[in-house]
């Protein structure tokens, strides 16, 4: 039987942008994952709270994994008021039957370096693999000099992990676009082009809904309408 080999991304994505999709095609392409959850997070505990509504960043999901067949977009998150806690969203993978070395999160290592100030570290590394991938600044090899202590469960070859009984922390150190969402909604007030920041469908959503200009809404009538914003746009999680 194919065993299980689920990556998980989450974010606020405000917007989802390529920085994002390099992580997840890094990670899916280096440990030959059999699927790929992006989740949208409702209530980010360590960021500023989005600029935009819960309809519209996962309605960008769920057009960034539109032509990924073994991808898709998730609401689990975005069905609870509480903060959007990694290890919460973790738990409700392992209520699914998830194991913990069937799950990877995959994670820039610019927020991994920050993982010691996480809600319920260090056990939270017990709850899945954890993939960290370098940022442009970040690279993967600063782990081992900022985390020292993290050295015994870190691989670099993905390879190893196809044995492995417990989950591991994961190095690929490959490039990936030199972007952030701040720098995106900088743009856009600016008004200035983000192509090529985003997917086209993404920024197709951005442009016709006026995301991050000086008119943007915090949340329009006509997205009060949807009671769950997988309803009209994805499949449910």
């Amino acid at each position: 039987m194919l065993t299980r080999r689920l990556g998980i991304v989450g974010g606020t994505f405000d917007p989802v942008h390529m920085g994002h999709m390099d992580l997840a095609d890094a990670a899916h392409g280096a440990l030959g994952l059999t699927g790929m959850v992006l989740v949208t997070s409702n209530v980010p505990p360590h960021r500023p709270q989005p600029v935009t509504s819960a309809y519209h960043r996962f309605a960008m999901v769920a057009f960034a994994v539109q032509e990924r067949p073994d991808w898709r977009a998730a609401d689990l998150e975005l069905r609870y008021d509480a903060p959007s806690f990694t290890s919460r969203t973790l738990g409700r993978f392992h209520d699914r039957g998830f194991q913990p070395i069937e799950l990877f999160f995959v994670i820039g290592a610019d927020a991994f370096f920050e993982i010691e100030s996480w809600r319920d570290y260090p056990n939270i590394l017990e709850a899945a693999h954890f993939v960290v991938i370098s940022r442009p600044g970040a690279p993967v090899r600063e782990v081992a000099e900022r985390l020292p202590h993290l050295s015994s469960r870190t691989v670099t070859r993905p390879l190893d992990v196809l044995s492995s009984q417990i989950p591991l922390i994961i190095l690929i150190d490959v490039p990936t676009a030199d972007v952030s969402s701040t720098a995106i909604r900088d743009r856009r007030a600016a008004g200035e082009s983000i192509a090529g920041l985003v997917l086209p469908r993404v920024q197709q959503h951005i442009e016709q809904h006026g995301l991050y200009t000086s008119m943007t809404p915090g949340r329009r009538a006509s997205d009060a309408q949807h009671t769950s914003p997988a309803s009209r746009l994805h499949g449910q999680e």
